[in-house]
């Protein structure tokens, strides 16, 4: 027993002993001149009064040369009397005194120290050399000297500093002076080479040579193979030569066969049959087999998985060589069908969640349909509230595949204080101030103070609107105003202001209905400048009345299926709207007045848009009363009745029409995504008091071009367009959108 006892002491004596030996003393930094001492230390992996593990050198070392500023470390250890010292010596890479650059022409030195982030304090390491020299070779070869070469002169000052000199021999432009196509015997080089962004250079194209583009263009031609059943089709080799300065490029490609679509058979489907699914591959007998347009379809037959919520479905297609077709089997695996379990939004900062939800058309417990959850994220973009970027992610939460749908949005400001000036046709210069908030306190209230002024008109007016009244999707709004307005032959005063509600009509997608009451008061004032035995009777019996009254009640129903208000590229919005002033409702004024006005929006090819917009507009007195003038239809210039090519309010009988027809198309495509929009437009209308006195080949036509811009002053757009009568051009700007 003596024994083990002896043993084991023996052992704890000895193993005491030996930690005492690896214990660290002191720690002794030498070589650093730059670099504080401390932040040497904080980067060791021992300190004093550690045991040193095996590896706390090795991880000690790493981490000082990751710093990117020491050219060597080492580390040895010394006895001491009771452990061991640490001497860590360092030695750091020189510092950058200066940077100069020399022989650059056609990049300028701003540009290369832009790119090359080298500059005084900064230090100066071997490896940085070809980064360097890489970096600026890359942006010589962007501009096409693909010769230029790049050397350093690195002189040596004292305190470990270094001036470098960057000298470049830029070389002379490369541009491309052949491209031939080998082991092509089915398709001319010329259709290849028409695929190919990379082009010889000749008297119109540069003849630059991109590499990365170049490698589009790889791609390019197989898949223009592709297309015309040559699936077999791919490029052997490419080589790649500078002749005489110029480039020489060669391509070898494998043409195989040209195929034809075969049959096509499905299986591991149950939702869908057969022959849906083969309906979906729109083929045609001897159609060449057409891979790209194979895939789109295939895309589609995805697409209606997924709006009956098969997320996780999987689809396979094996292609069989069958002489000259190509048959196709394709493999289905459905999987579980997703449920929607919860709906949760994130970013939201100044939008109340509850806002949010009430434009959601997928809710809880709906199973995924594709088409639901994309109407989903144009609604909630069409609020205003929101940048576009408006992300979709979704959670599995079981095993049976139901999901917890994640919709982020990014605030924007709601709020705008703002002002803007421009000229106008009728007014001269026109301007306007305003204060609004399209989402005060969080809950899609819009108010908005503004004032419209120009040399022949102003306009005061305090709007507000509560889309959800109490909760509920009802809205309700109201607004004052106060304008005045020249006319060509008197001066017209208004005060007044209106209420409204408005309503979802459920029964019909994308449909509403607003109904409202206004009150206003006006006052017609002959201009001096008129001899009133020049004017109609009845506006010379208003002249001497003076101040007079209107009541009425009005309802426009409108169904609005666009899917971005800002820049639509589908859908339509159609507006029916009736007005009753007097009779029942009392007044001085008595009519009947009715617009209808229907829009269509259509993406041809690219980003570009074909927009038609037609408006139909009758008015009639009733009760022995005559229309008031300012409420008959004036063609001309912008705004609801515009017709662009015509001064304002230019078109139709001198005391307006009874009637209007206005049709319009525009060609607009976005120049910044829905920010700046150019467009080609052609109207054509005219107003009348007859339906025998309208002629079609008659209408009043205009066209031109135009722009649309979204400001934090609103939309604001110029036109200049063309008048087909009078063969001249007439300039138009505008606040907000008239189409």
């Amino acid at each position: 027993m003596r024994r083990y006892l002896f043993l084991l002491l023996f052992i704890i004596i000895f193993s005491a002993l030996m930690a005492n030996s690896n214990l660290v003393m002191e720690i002794d930094i030498q070589g650093n001149k730059n670099i504080e001492t401390p932040l040497i230390q904080s980067l060791l992996t021992f300190e004093v009064g550690s045991v040193i593990q095996p590896n706390d050198i090795s991880k000690s070392m790493k981490n000082l040369y990751q710093l990117g500023v020491f050219d060597d470390v080492q580390v040895e250890a010394y006895e001491l009397e009771r452990g061991i010292g640490l001497r860590v010596t360092v030695s750091e890479y020189p510092i950058v005194e200066s940077v100069s650059f020399k022989g650059n022409k056609r990049v300028t030195t701003d540009k290369i120290k832009e790119l090359v982030n080298l500059k005084k304090g900064s230090y100066w390491a071997p490896f940085l050399k070809n980064e360097l020299e890489r970096t600026i070779l890359d942006q010589y070869k962007e501009k096409g000297y693909h010769l230029a070469k790049v050397d350093f002169e690195v002189e040596e000052l004292a305190n470990n500093k270094v001036n470098v000199k960057v000298k470049i021999e830029e070389g002379d432009k490369v541009t491309i002076k052949s491209i031939k196509i080998h082991g092509n015997q089915q398709v001319p080089s010329k259709k290849i080479l028409g695929e190919m962004k990379t082009k010889e250079s000749s008297l119109f194209r540069s003849g630059k040579f991109e590499e990365e583009k170049f490698e589009e263009d790889m791609n390019r031609i197989v898949d223009y193979y592709n297309k015309k059943g040559f699936i077999d089709a791919r490029i052997i080799n490419r080589e790649i030569n500078i002749v005489k300065g110029r480039y020489v490029i060669d391509i070898y490609l494998y043409e195989g066969e040209s195929y034809e679509f075969g049959e096509i058979t499905v299986s591991g489907n149950e939702r869908f049959t057969d022959e849906i699914i083969i309906s979906q591959f729109k083929f045609k007998d001897d159609d060449v087999f057409d891979l790209e347009k194979f895939n789109e379809q295939l895309s589609g037959v995805a697409s209606m998985y997924y709006e009956e919520g098969y997320i996780y479905s999987n689809f396979e297609h094996e292609l069989e060589k069958d002489g000259n077709d190509i048959n196709i089997h394709l493999k289905i695996t459905e999987n579980n069908r997703a449920k929607v379990h919860k709906i949760k939004i994130a970013g939201n900062k100044r939008t109340k969640e509850k806002v949010i939800r009430r434009n959601l058309v997928i809710v809880p417990g709906d199973y995924f349909r594709q088409s639901k959850v994309i109407r989903t994220q144009q609604n909630i973009y069409n609020m205003g509230f929101f940048e576009p970027d408006i992300s979709l992610d979704y959670e599995p939460i079981n095993k049976k595949g139901d999901i917890d749908l994640i919709l982020g949005v990014t605030d924007k400001s709601a709020g705008t204080a703002n002002g803007g000036i421009g000229i106008n046709s009728q007014d001269g210069i026109v301007g306007q101030l305003s204060v609004s908030n399209n989402n005060l306190l969080g809950n899609a209230w819009k108010a908005s103070l503004s004032w419209e002024f120009g040399n022949d008109s102003q306009n005061y007016q305090f709007e507000f609107t509560n889309p959800y009244l109490l909760d509920t999707d009802t809205m309700i709004g109201f607004n004052v105003y106060h304008t005045t307005k020249e006319w060509d032959t008197y001066d017209l005063r208004t005060s007044g202001g209106a209420i409204r509600l408005g309503r979802p009509l459920y029964f019909l997608n994308y449909t509403k209905i607003v109904a409202s009451y206004s009150y206003s008061a006006k006052e017609y004032s002959i201009l001096s400048s008129v001899n009133p035995d020049n004017v109609s009777s009845e506006l010379r019996r208003l002249n001497d009345i003076g101040w007079q009254y209107t009541s009425s009640i009005t309802t426009s129903i409108s169904r609005d299926s666009r899917d971005n208000v800002f820049f639509p590229t589908s859908g339509s919005n159609i507006m029916l709207y009736s007005e009753l002033a007097g009779g029942p409702l009392q007044g001085d004024f008595s009519y009947f007045k009715q617009i209808a006005q229907m829009s269509w929006y259509m993406q041809t090819f690219w980003k570009f848009v074909l927009r038609t917009k037609w408006r139909f507009g009758y008015v009639t007195g009733y009760n022995d009363s005559e229309v008031p003038p300012d409420e008959r239809f004036y063609l001309g210039g912008t705004g609801a009745d515009g017709l662009r090519g015509y001064a304002d309010q230019s078109i139709g009988p001198i005391d307006g029409g009874s009637r209007e027809i206005i049709f319009s198309t525009e060609y607009a495509w976005p120049i910044t995504g829905d920010q700046i929009v150019g467009l080609l437009f052609l109207d054509a209308g005219d107003s009348f008091n007859k339906l025998e006195n309208f002629n079609f080949w008659n209408m009043k036509k205009g066209g031109g071009i135009g722009l649309r811009v979204r400001s934090p002053f609103g939309l604001i757009g110029f036109d200049y367009a063309y008048n087909f009568d009078k063969d001249s051009w007439e300039p138009h700007f505008q606040f907000g959108t008239t189409f």
